[in-house]
């Protein structure tokens, strides 16, 4: 992550945009609601890869418009639905910062269509890793939050470490709510993605909250089994082998 905000850091410096943020504080057009009133857009000022990054990508709402991007294209219609809260103004205030730092650009296939740039996917890691930070955190949670069965997914793909049984190679698929997700684990790389899994060695299916409960550790799989909120289908061996990808349990003992 050091590695990314330093060269990030180098690589943002020259742009307009950000040499236009050399005051402390500056007025961005974008805002929450109606966009009537203007959000002041706060720069560190501070000579560091870390601040600079934060400048440039640290503001409310930034990294999540990139979090909904990291499973492939989304039209503009799907962001702000999936945002729940950002008004559109800010929205396109967010998608516009991204574009002029080069790390988002219109997807040529859909109009009004957002994808991650070659510079974009740079910042999966971090984002991933900000994710399981995060999901240590998480509590059970109150009546007035969302969830989405994609942010479970995410979540729950980011504790994936396919080094943890390094000679695997096999699908799981992932059934929450609506959606359908899978995580394949092959070469050593374990890579998440939406769709279904071409046979894959097990199926959970399982709602979104109980999805990212059982990856924040707040309930455990075989008792979500039994408490009916998760059904496993396939190979017992392969529900095992999934929960030590996903760090939920420890590897065997040969």
């Amino acid at each position: 992550m050091a590695d990314w905000t330093a060269d990030l850091a180098t690589r943002t410096r020259p742009r307009p945009m950000l040499e236009k943020m050399g005051s402390s504080e500056r007025l961005d057009a974008g805002s929450e609601g109606s966009g009537r009133s203007a959000m002041r857009e706060r720069n560190y000022r501070q000579y560091c890869g870390l601040a600079s990054a934060l400048d440039a990508v640290g503001d409310r709402w930034t990294l999540l418009v990139v979090r909904e991007l990291l499973l492939g294209p989304r039209r503009y219609v799907e962001l702000q639905a999936d945002l729940p809260g950002i008004g559109t103004n800010l929205l396109a205030a967010r998608l516009k910062k991204l574009r002029e730092l080069g790390l988002v650009r219109r997807a040529g296939h859909a109009p009004h269509s957002y994808d991650l740039t070659a510079e974009g996917e740079r910042m999966r890691d971090s984002v991933l890793a900000l994710s399981r930070f995060g999901m240590g955190l998480l509590t059970d949670p109150t009546a007035d939050v969302v969830v989405r069965p994609h942010w479970g997914f995410l979540a729950v793909a980011a504790m994936a470490d396919a080094d943890r049984l390094p000679e695997l190679s096999e699908a799981y698929e992932f059934r929450v709510d609506d959606e359908v997700f899978h995580l394949a684990v092959r070469d050593g790389h374990a890579r998440p993605a939406r769709g279904p899994a071409p046979a894959p060695a097990l199926v959970a299916t399982t709602d979104a909250t109980t999805f990212v409960q059982i990856g924040a550790g707040l309930i455990d799989p075989m008792d979500a089994v039994a408490a009916n909120r998760l059904t496993l289908t396939g190979d017992p061996a392969a529900a095992v082998r999934c929960s030590v990808v996903l760090g939920l349990t420890k590897a065997p003992q040969a």
